[in-house]
């Protein structure tokens, strides 16, 4: 290769990882807001109705979410369809398959993240951390699993409602714009 187009490709480089990495204190502010708003919330939330130790409105997946539907709005993965939709049914099918074949762990575990990632898929709803939602279905303590269905609708709806409508308000201040693409496409 000829020097120049070295060169040439050296500066290419190095003006993407210079754009890519840029700065944008008011951006990371909004970002950081949002996400201590939606979680702190839910965790509030938690804390007024259930003992410290009894976390189940706080569920991982939901700091998943935030990253997404905080940090980068923009992402089909983060839109309002994809998160309720993405959580609700992985949440529905994790509770199946924690009835139907939870006396076998990690055939329950399996069974649990490949089909809600199909079904998200089939529904365009898919939402990373939804597969986190339907594992933890399987996964989590007496408490959750003794939620039953009860687990679709709380914690996994209200706490995807309360993080979304932190996400409405935060992600359309400034020059963001939240959803970024029809909420029924």
């Amino acid at each position: 290769m000829p020097r120049r187009l070295i060169r040439r490709q050296f500066r290419k480089a190095r003006y993407v990882l210079y754009r890519e990495t840029l700065i944008d204190v008011k951006e990371h502010i909004l970002t950081f807001i949002g996400a201590f708003t939606g979680i702190g919330l839910i965790g509030l939330l938690n804390s007024q109705y259930l003992v410290v130790n009894d976390n189940i409105y706080l569920i991982g997946s939901f700091g998943a979410s935030s990253v997404l539907i905080y940090g980068i709005i923009n992402s089909p993965l983060a839109q309002p369809r994809n998160l309720i939709g993405g959580h609700v049914l992985s949440a529905l099918v994790g509770v199946t398959v924690q009835k139907l074949a939870g006396g076998e762990p990690w055939l329950a575990c399996a069974l649990a993240v490949s089909v809600s990632i199909v079904v998200m898929q089939m529904t365009k709803t898919l939402h990373p951390p939804g597969g986190a939602t339907a594992l933890i279905a399987v996964t989590g303590g007496e408490k959750i699993k003794a939620l039953g269905y009860l687990y679709v609708l709380s914690p996994v709806f209200s706490g995807v409602f309360i993080l979304l409508a932190v996400a409405m308000v935060f992600n359309n201040l400034r020059h963001r714009k939240y959803p970024h693409r029809s909420f029924f496409r």
